[in-house]
């Protein structure tokens, strides 16, 4: 059986090493990015997709680029701490199962991890998409094509593949009335300031938020209220417009911003489908499923995805029936995180001095003993699928792929499955 996956972020990278690795599947990932992607924010990684990378065996790695957070503290523009949440507490409302990872160093752990034999190609894409009963042909930005017995659109929340079988983007995705940048600097006197806390700033409408990374740098993470889902076309621009009145470290932050190509700059937006795959093409992580960072959980969902699909093909005996259920299991668990997010977002962001007030005084009840677990319970959520090991093999995962070489699932078939 072949695969082919468009997108190289993190649910392409997890779906493409399950299918490989514990299928025995011939994987090519497509990624219309020259080059692996630089440019992200840190992540709190906890929840279904800690569970998922515990079973794939990537924890470790994972566990070796987080870095240590003592805390999260909102200051005023005069640096003066109006609320806190520690790390710790966190941790321990979650069973220690958190870390703290930059987006672009989860991407790099998950590409790392795959075997040789996958085919991971930069700087192309998908251009047409022909789709018949029994698998689909794929004709690239470069002219070539690949057959393929299945199709997986990984692709984001602005995925090419969802626009060439699904719809137009407009059809799909939601705005939540936010805008977010992420970009990273040197400033060696910032940086000590920070040490290893999470700071953000207590401001009403925009967020600024620094933290401090182990080679120096100082990583900014920004979200603002926008009445518009158009993007500037001068990201540099935007940001010194947006937040160029906040005080504290925030005009050291802005004047030391790069040049816009080499700033992170979106739209806050979830993605919602009356359903994820036709015939033998399947969406997975943001491209039929972003929760928006205002959920927190946005990484961890695509792997745990990822994981949830690649379990389902190994269980059926068709793929389409391993498609329709993949997406019965996993679509009421993102949907409780989208309402979430919703319900949260003006906590997030507050867009009122009132809602500020309120914010400090839920923080104040967040850090206090009896409320830790219901805090813990509520960010990772209930009802979720176990993700400890997969099924097993079935026999169709080791058919020729119709039009392509042929791939053998023996060592999937006769080894062991990842580590628990």
């Amino acid at each position: 059986m072949r695969a082919v996956i468009c997108g190289a972020g993190i649910a392409g990278l997890s779906l493409a090493g399950r299918l490989h690795d514990v299928l025995g599947w011939e994987v090519v990932v497509l990624e219309k990015a020259a080059r692996p992607r630089t440019e992200g924010y840190m992540i709190d990684f906890f929840g279904p997709g800690y569970d998922a990378a515990e079973a794939m065996g990537v924890l470790p790695w994972l566990e070796e680029l987080s870095h240590p957070v003592s805390e999260a503290v909102f200051l005023d523009d005069r640096g003066r701490c109006r609320g806190r949440l520690g790390y710790d507490s966190f941790a321990r409302s979650l069973d220690g199962r958190l870390l703290s990872i930059m987006r672009p160093d989860l991407e790099l752990a998950l590409r790392e991890r795959l075997s040789f034999a996958v085919g991971l190609r930069f700087g192309t894409g998908p251009a047409r998409i022909d789709a018949g009963a029994h698998g689909v042909q794929v004709t690239l930005t470069d002219g070539s094509t690949i057959d393929a017995d299945l199709l997986v659109g990984a692709d984001g929340i602005h995925s090419t593949v969802r626009d060439l079988v699904f719809g137009q983007e407009r059809r799909y995705v939601r705005h939540l009335g936010y805008q977010t940048a992420a970009f990273t600097f040197r400033d060696p006197e910032t940086h000590a300031e920070l040490g290893d806390r999470f700071c953000l700033t207590d401001t009403v409408d925009r967020q600024m938020g620094l933290y401090a990374l182990r080679d120096g740098r100082v990583a900014a993470f920004a979200v603002h209220r926008a009445a518009e889902s158009g993007l500037p076309d001068d990201s540099r621009a935007a940001l010194h417009r947006e937040y160029g009145s906040l005080g504290w470290l925030v005009p050291r932050a802005l004047a030391a911003c790069p040049p816009s190509s080499q700033v992170y700059y979106d739209q806050v937006a979830q993605t919602v489908l009356p359903s994820w795959s036709r015939g033998r093409v399947v969406l997975v992580g943001d491209a039929c499923h972003a929760v928006s960072l205002l959920a927190g959980q946005g990484a961890s969902l695509a792997i745990a995805g990822a994981c949830v699909l690649a379990d389902q093909l190994a269980r059926a005996r068709r793929v389409e029936d391993a498609l329709a259920g993949y997406e019965r299991l996993w679509r009421p668990v993102v949907a409780r995180r989208q309402r979430a997010a919703r319900r949260t977002a003006r906590w997030f962001v507050p867009g009122s001095p009132r809602q500020l007030r309120l914010r400090r005084a839920a923080l104040r009840f967040a850090g206090l003993p009896g409320a830790r677990r219901i805090v813990g319970a509520a960010l990772a959520g209930k009802g979720r699928p176990v993700l400890r090991r997969p099924a097993a093999v079935p026999a169709w995962a080791g058919q020729v792929p119709h039009g392509a070489p042929g791939s053998s699932a023996a060592a999937a078939a006769s080894g062991t499955p990842d580590a628990p």
